[in-house]
């Protein structure tokens, strides 16, 4: 038997015996739906073969047959009946269990949500995004008609989507691009840290996402349910779909809260605060100015993360006003890393060293945290060192910034578009889908080897819009991308570390050494990032004016 677990009330399988049964019953279930019509093949038993030798081990049995190709909303109804009437856990079975695994996914469409079900049955080894659109549409066989057709869809108004959208239109302005997303406000997210550290004013990070879009561009204001590449199309929630010629998925990554037990409830309160949060960002630099003694304490989960460098700006840029106000040596600084490394590139590290030195504060590396208890002010941590045995450790704080752990988007994790681990595939040059030549993606959800960084948006934008703009051409890709990100790390008010690297590590300053030397902190990169990178944002990068990042052509070599 090969039995497949898909919730703890259901499992499928292939084809069983009736000499199965014995052991079925021993692994604790208790009901079995048959969903393979009698006769499919010569040696199949018929189902009241299989119903009698259940009732002698005492198992519920219903039939509910299924035609192969041929799932029809009343027998989805009809599973969702059985599981409510008969007592689990349920054992499924037809031929190979997808027909099973298929009326599940159906029968749940109202009581999960479409991410959730595929995910599920992924796992179980079953792919559902062919009926994703049904399960999108309440479990029923869709029967619209007036799908929204575009040359372009883009799916994501973060910085990627945006800015790629102004790329191409002004490349290609006849072009009926659509852009997706179901967000108001969009914001300038690497400003958080600056808000977070008594700098910027939060209102200053956002603008209306109606004001943002590049005129001629469609916005579909909603947000997709699931992808379907193989037939050129983007389900919505609520069942609607739209068609493409060409799809770009840049919707950003997911930070996942609910990943340290206890997080969620205590966020903004009892000390616990983030700036990944555009509401937290300001609970930070209360915090800050409130605290004159105890223990601060900034995580930064395993990667991959976006900005890499954001846990430890928060850390600087807090130990700096700390200095400031004198009271900097009432208070203990711990920063718990899940990896085993200050920063990844290691040119830069001494400088950042130095401030770790002045604001004395203590590296624990190998440190995840798992739970918060925010009332109690304690914190859990799983160490897990090279060559020692992993174990938790517990910490009082009296407060703590804590960088969420992310992932990929639900809808993009359980799409054909993704990766083993979640993530879109794409050729790490142009950024083209590795298996889907009309598909393309940039920003922090794809799979390619660079920091996931605003900067890192700035220079794939023109690399897409450049290489999809030859592609309706008729040519090949154009452009490449060489893993260029940027971190400025705020080491104190009015100095930053300007980390600037490529594919491998790689150093790419931007910049000649006599006006800013990215290894050591200077005043020149924080007027770059307080007075110069917000106006390049939101003038230059979201509007299609490639300042310092046109696209690199490919060699005729390479």
């Amino acid at each position: 038997m090969d039995i497949k677990k898909i919730t703890d009330g259901l499992s499928v399988s292939p084809q069983i015996t009736a000499a199965d049964l014995s052991a079925i019953k021993a692994a604790g279930f208790r009901s079995i739906i048959c969903n393979r019509p009698d006769a499919e093949a010569a040696d199949q038993p018929g189902h009241e073969e299989i119903q009698d030798a259940a009732a002698a081990e005492g198992l519920e049995f219903r039939f509910l047959p299924v035609t192969p190709g041929i799932v029809t909303d009343e027998t989805a109804d009809g599973f969702g009946v059985a599981m409510t009437e008969l007592p689990g856990p349920v054992l499924a079975y037809c031929r190979t269990g997808t027909r099973s695994a298929t009326l599940w996914s159906l029968s749940q469409a109202n009581v999960r949500s479409l991410p959730e079900i595929l995910a599920a049955t992924k796992a179980a080894g079953y792919d559902m995004s062919g009926v994703a659109r049904r399960i999108a549409n309440g479990g029923k066989t869709p029967t619209d008609t007036g799908d929204a057709k575009f040359d372009v869809v883009i799916v994501g108004a973060g910085a990627g989507g945006i800015a790629v959208a102004a790329s191409l239109t002004a490349r290609k302005p006849d072009l009926d691009i659509a852009l997706i997303d179901p967000a108001d406000i969009h914001y300038y997210q690497p400003g958080w840290t600056m808000v977070g550290g008594g700098i910027f004013d939060p209102q200053s990070t956002a603008k209306t996402m109606g004001s943002l879009i590049p005129k001629g561009v469609h916005w579909i204001k909603s947000a997709v349910a699931a992808f379907e590449p193989k037939d050129n199309a983007v389900v919505l929630d609520g069942c609607r779909v739209v068609k493409y010629d060409r799809l770009i998925v840049c919707p950003g990554l997911k930070l996942d809260w609910a990943a340290v037990e206890g997080l969620e409830d205590t966020l903004g309160r009892n000390g616990v605060t983030s700036n990944y949060r555009y509401d937290l960002a300001p609970y930070t630099w209360e915090l800050v100015q409130g605290l004159s003694k105890g223990r601060a304490i900034f995580t930064q989960p395993p990667m991959p993360i976006k900005c890499a460098g954001a846990p430890q700006k928060a850390m600087y840029l807090s130990g700096d006003a700390w200095h400031r106000r004198g009271v900097l040596k009432d208070i203990d600084i711990q920063f718990n890393n899940a990896g085993g490394v200050l920063f990844g590139v290691k040119d830069y590290v001494p400088a950042l060293m130095e401030y770790i030195q002045k604001y004395d504060a203590s590296l624990n590396f190998f440190h995840n945290l798992i739970s918060v208890d925010g009332p109690a002010k304690k914190a859990v941590f799983e160490v897990k060192a090279p060559d020692t045995d992993p174990c938790r450790v517990e910490m009082e704080f009296d407060m703590m910034h804590v960088c969420p752990p992310q992932t990929a988007p639900d809808f993009v994790k359980v799409s054909p578009l993704a990766d083993a681990a979640g993530w879109v595939d794409v050729d790490q040059a142009t950024l083209r889908h590795i298996a889907f030549d009309n598909v393309w993606s940039l920003g922090d959800v794809m799979n390619a080897p660079n920091a996931k960084t605003a900067a890192a948006a700035r220079i794939q934008a023109p690399v897409v819009a450049e290489n999809v703009a030859a592609d309706i051409d008729g040519l090949s890709p154009h452009a490449q991308y060489d893993g260029y990100g940027s971190c400025p790390l705020t080491v104190e008010r009015g100095k930053i570390v300007l980390a600037e690297f490529g594919y491998g590590g790689a150093m790419k300053p931007s910049f000649p050494k006599w006006l800013i030397d990215g290894t050591k902190p200077s005043r020149a990169a924080w007027l770059l990032k307080e007075k110069m990178l917000p106006p390049v944002y939101w003038q230059a990068m979201l509007r299609g004016k490639e300042w310092m990042a046109k696209p690199e052509k490919i060699s005729a070599s390479g």
